[in-house]
């Protein structure tokens, strides 16, 4: 039996093929003209802050480029490289609120092609074997009625011919919202929530999420994954959260 939320998802996806086909392209942040349905406009793409230098380990927002970060020095995350498009601000913030909150998936198929691109020209190792997304518990998937990771996955999919593997790694059991947690809290609250479900892993994956905050999703995740015998872990996402 399909949800309310999923319902409502396929409902969405409809309308939206129909608009791309009837409308004119429409910029998602100042709702000008775009080049393509769905699509910024050149002004507001432009406009966007590209995390440009960073921390090759955690992506952390850096002055000078290919170094690590003080705090990945001290404690070196599981995973080895990270990848996030954007410093975590306006309007990236924005977009990524109505995809989660708002039930906007038109949202995913901008950030996931102008994350694509990021990695296009900023990607300097070995692709991966394949994309993981993010896990939600089932009692959020369906309440959200989709999971923004996938979503996100389904565009670079495409854009970059890896393939996304949703069948590898499960959410055990409900959390609690990770935003208002401490650092520690959030290492408290997400230890051992998730579960390799998949037969033999790839050797190597990138993890794939909407925001890296203060990254211990992600880590957990690695940490799972390399129990598990995955020998190379990146992690994606769309932004990076500064540290406070």
């Amino acid at each position: 039996m399909v949800c309310q939320p999923q319902m409502e998802n396929l409902v969405y996806h409809w309308l939206e093929s129909i608009k791309r086909k009837v409308l004119t392209p429409t910029c998602i942040a100042c709702n000008g003209q775009a080049s393509c349905s769905g699509d910024l406009c050149v002004g507001c793409k432009t406009d966007l802050r590209f995390n440009a230098c960073f921390c090759v380990r955690c992506a952390i927002p850096l002055a000078e480029q290919s170094a690590i970060c003080g705090a990945c020095m001290r404690l070196p995350p599981r995973y080895q490289y990270s990848y996030c498009a954007f410093e975590y601000g306006y309007p990236i913030a924005e977009f990524v609120r109505k995809l989660k909150y708002g039930y906007s998936l038109s949202q995913a198929q901008v950030l996931g092609q102008l994350l694509a691109e990021y990695l296009h020209q900023h990607h300097h190792t070995t692709w991966p074997d394949c994309i993981v997304p993010v896990p939600l518990s089932t009692p959020r998937y369906h309440e959200r009625g989709f999971n923004q990771a996938i979503e996100l996955g389904r565009v670079l999919e495409k854009n970059l011919k890896i393939p996304l593997r949703t069948d590898l790694l499960e959410r055990t059991r409900h959390t609690v919202e990770q935003a208002g947690l401490s650092r520690r809290e959030r290492r408290k609250n997400l230890r051992n929530a998730f579960a390799v479900a998949g037969p033999k892993l790839p050797d190597h994956v990138a993890i794939l999420d909407d925001v890296v905050t203060t990254g211990s999703t992600v880590n957990e995740i690695a940490r799972t994954l390399k129990r598990a015998g995955v020998s190379t872990i990146e992690v994606w996402a769309v932004a990076r959260a500064p540290l406070h």
